[in-house]
């Protein structure tokens, strides 16, 4: 019988670790962001508007709080 060896792999420990395509702080502004947008859109959709005025007015909502909420939600230190 022939035994089989184990692939070698490449060791990954020299070369440093590949950072997070977003930051933490990002996530969070514009996960933040989508909540309030969806939330305004929901509420002008409620107030008999038409689909696309909603739309429009959850998009504005969530763009314009995006500068807000980056400047109240700090960075960690």
């Amino acid at each position: 019988m022939t035994q089989m060896t184990p692939p070698v792999t490449p060791s990954r420990s020299s070369s440093a670790p590949e950072p997070p395509f977003l930051s933490l702080h990002t996530t969070v502004v514009l996960l933040t962001a989508l909540v309030i947008g969806i939330v305004a859109g929901c509420l002008t959709v409620l107030a008999t508007v038409p689909v696309a005025g909603a739309v429009l007015a959850g998009l504005s909502a969530a763009g314009s709080s995006v500068p807000v909420l980056r400047s109240l939600i700090g960075r960690p230190q």
